[in-house]
């Protein structure tokens, strides 16, 4: 398949240096009225904020690696690296740096700007978080973005990271406060507050979503936009995941059963994302592979503007590499960071 993707340009997108405005701040109600406008006039009001902040036709391309996978303590219902389900996950060690240079390398390659690294812990140690800086450091080498997700961090370990060059971390909220219990219990809402808190103290970037299709009500999916929207500093990234359901896992057995999320509810969830923070990347990420090429259109008309690529994201899979080239090839769009030419 010829390539749409060329020279590389200079890339801008807005970044969050200042607090979310008051106007900016949404209540449960305003959001859940959002989700209930007729869909042209969603669509409609999510494409113009979006075209305010970004160029539409560009996707940010980002890879996530699990650089220590299984084995973990907490009780995720969603998660297959839970130690405690029975998935067929195999707990592993931490990758060592000439893996993950490699595996960084191969990302670069395929038009990755973004390289984000997960490990399966409750909160790493203080002899993990300096084999990550390492990791970190390894991969800042080769001139990509790095991005972390290791679970819950004090702020010693923040400091550690940023000083080691890490420009995002992630640590998502899931899911609303009201719903939470009903996902994971071996942390509070609280204690993922304090891990984005001490990123931000640090100066790192953060990367904050959540996941969507875990049963969940409507008010549940505004109650959790609205704690992003309502947070110091809306997130630079903000991952829209649809649950992948796995066997073993009590959600995924649950959505095994009941059914997944509609695809025009997800859509909905993007857009009104979008809206609630104009200026972070919303990326599409878990559930992708599972999407129809009209939904995944949908989803950018609705101000996703990221996904992941390479094939999996940590233990789910996601679309190929020739897929991906071709769906942004048939809707006009290219990576972020490349020229637009023809194939």
């Amino acid at each position: 398949m010829s390539s749409v993707f060329e020279q590389p340009v200079t890339l801008h997108r807005p970044r969050q240096t200042a607090p979310a405005s008051p106007e900016a701040r949404w209540s449960v109600d305003a959001i859940e009225a959002l989700f209930d406008l007729p869909f042209p006039e969603l669509m409609h009001q999510a494409q113009t904020v979006h075209r305010e902040n970004f160029d539409p036709t560009r996707v940010e391309f980002a890879t996530l690696l699990s650089v220590k996978t299984g084995g973990c303590p907490e009780d995720c219902n969603y998660c297959p690296q839970a130690a405690r389900f029975d998935t067929g996950v195999e707990a592993t060690k931490l990758m060592e740096p000439h893996e993950v240079k490699l595996a960084a390398q191969r990302a670069k390659d395929a038009g990755a700007t973004r390289f984000c690294m997960g490990a399966a812990w409750r909160a790493p140690k203080d002899r993990d978080i300096e084999k990550v800086a390492e990791l970190v450091r390894t991969v800042k080498a080769l001139g990509l973005e790095t991005c972390a997700t290791l679970g819950m961090l004090e702020d010693g370990h923040a400091q550690t990271l940023q000083s080691a060059g890490l420009d995002y971390y992630n640590h998502n909220l899931d899911t609303s406060p009201e719903y939470y219990d009903k996902v994971v219990t071996t942390r509070t809402y609280d204690d993922r507050l304090d891990t984005l808190q001490h990123v931000r103290d640090a100066g790192i970037s953060t990367c904050c979503g959540g996941i969507v299709g875990m049963g969940e009500s409507r008010v549940d999916r505004a109650s959790f936009l609205h704690q992003l929207a309502t947070l110091p500093v809306h997130p630079d990234s903000l991952p829209v995941n649809a649950l992948v359901p796995i066997a073993g896992t009590p959600l995924g057995d649950q959505v095994r059963r009941d059914g997944e999320i509609d695809p025009i509810e997800f859509v909905r969830t993007v857009a009104v994302a979008r809206l609630v923070c104009p200026k972070s990347m919303v990326r599409l990420s878990a559930g992708r592979d599972a999407m129809s090429r009209e939904t995944q259109a949908l989803c950018f008309l609705a101000g996703a503007n990221s996904i992941f690529i390479g094939g999996k994201l940590l233990t789910t899979p996601l679309p190929g590499q020739d897929e991906d080239s071709l769906l942004l090839k048939d809707l006009g769009m290219v990576p972020m960071g490349v020229s637009q030419v023809s194939a």
